[in-house]
């Protein structure tokens, strides 16, 4: 199972960065990338990670929703802008399972 989390990762970031360089993520794009992240989030993120991983999705992220600038550079702009918006496709769900594990791990405690 813990090659299946890190192949959705990595599967996850070639379509996120491939996609993003060429076009617009479509539904079916979005989609997949959404249920890579719930993967990524359930079987490659453990306890001991989610501490680290839920504090680089907020940077992600917080990237993410300054996109709009990331589009105001010459040349590259709109394709950083299109990649970073994927990523966050990307780790938004799984960053949604990690919390919720981890909650439901404190609550336990």
């Amino acid at each position: 199972m813990e090659k299946v989390g890190s192949w959705s990762f990595i599967i996850g970031l070639v379509i996120a960065v491939l996609v993003g360089l060429f076009t617009e993520a479509s539904g079916l794009v979005v989609t997949a990338l959404v249920v890579l992240g719930l993967i990524i989030g359930f079987l490659n993120v453990t306890a001991k990670e989610a501490h680290a991983f839920l504090l680089a999705s907020v940077a992600l992220m917080a990237t993410g929703f300054a996109g709009d600038f990331l589009a105001t550079i010459p040349g590259i702009g709109n394709f950083l802008q299109r990649v970073v918006n994927n990523f966050v496709v990307l780790v938004a769900p799984a960053a949604i399972v990690v919390s919720v594990k981890a909650l439901l791990g404190l609550a336990k405690d």
